[in-house]
């Protein structure tokens, strides 16, 4: 009789070792399961602020471009000028100067650059 006592003891401790282990993995699924969802949604919550925060930045943008749009524009320029009493006029046709570009293929080269000067001295030292 003694033999069938500790035989039912070990039997009766290795279902109750299966029952402890599932009931641990499936716990730990479960936490694992809720800790994934509350990062998923704490980071929904970060994605949401930050698209409003860009959305404010976006307008305020767009407010400060409208505003140096004005302060560039020639008629608020001319009625600043007149407020604060400058004296300003615009320059005479005499005073304006242009300059046209010839393109380097089509110029005569008059003169050597300054490198072609520094390597002919060299070559003659």
């Amino acid at each position: 009789m003694g033999r069938n006592r500790k035989n039912v003891s070990t039997v009766r401790f290795v279902p109750a070792m299966k029952a402890v282990l599932i009931c641990v993995l499936l716990g730990g699924s479960a936490i694992g399961y809720v800790f994934q969802k509350n990062q998923i949604f704490e980071l929904g919550r970060q994605i949401q602020k930050r698209e409003q925060h860009l959305a404010q930045l976006r307008e305020s943008n767009a407010k400060l471009q409208q505003t140096l749009l004005t302060l560039q524009s020639t008629y608020y320029l001319e009625q600043r000028v007149k407020q604060l009493k400058l004296d300003l006029a615009p320059p005479a046709q005499s005073q304006i100067l242009t300059i046209v570009e010839v393109p380097a293929a089509a110029a005569p080269k008059s003169q050597p650059l300054f490198a072609e000067i520094q390597a002919g001295r060299r070559a003659l030292q």
